[in-house]
């Protein structure tokens, strides 16, 4: 990943010209922190995934979006999720299918249409056991599929799947 150098006039001080330095990194190539987005609508279920990445001794910073357009809003950097500093891409993210306003799979089919956000696992952490979910969510890009409740060996296994994140 290339780092963007612009230099841009600050202020003149007697003979000497002063600039200030910005290092971005180009728009084909957001940054992504070592975070986890979770997309999950029932606090039951945020909470016990919380104790399960306790348990686990996974320590990542993770946003909750509760519901699919919340999710999409995140990811797209609109709205109160604006500024990527406070809310950078994640390197993760799990998401429930069973969602207010955006189901997960419409959630997911985006995310896979997206260049710059593809290369993002997406596991699914959903209460559905049934065989044509898991075969959908592999097909619209899932990299796993988890049924609920979370356990801390679940999430061992997905973070020893995706190393680096």
């Amino acid at each position: 990943m290339g780092l963007v150098v612009i230099a841009r006039p600050a202020h003149r001080k007697q003979s000497r010209l002063f600039f200030r330095i910005e290092l971005r990194t180009p728009a084909s190539h957001p940054v992504f922190n070592p975070m986890i987005l979770l997309v999950e609508d029932n606090e039951d279920d945020v909470f016990l995934m919380e104790r399960a990445l306790r348990k686990a001794s996974i320590e990542r910073p993770m946003h909750v979006a509760k519901d699919g357009r919340q999710a999409l809003e995140y990811l797209q950097a609109v709205g109160q999720y604006a500024d990527r500093n406070s809310f950078p891409l994640p390197s993760l993210i799990f998401l429930d299918l069973k969602l207010p306003f955006v189901q997960g799979f419409q959630v997911l089919e985006w995310i896979n249409q997206q260049p710059s956000l593809k290369q993002i696992p997406v596991v699914i952490l959903t209460s559905s056991s049934e065989q044509s979910d898991r075969d959908m969510a592999q097909a619209l890009g899932a990299q796993s599929f988890l049924v609920k409740p979370p356990t801390a060996d679940m999430l061992r296994r997905v973070f020893e799947s995706f190393p680096g994140i």
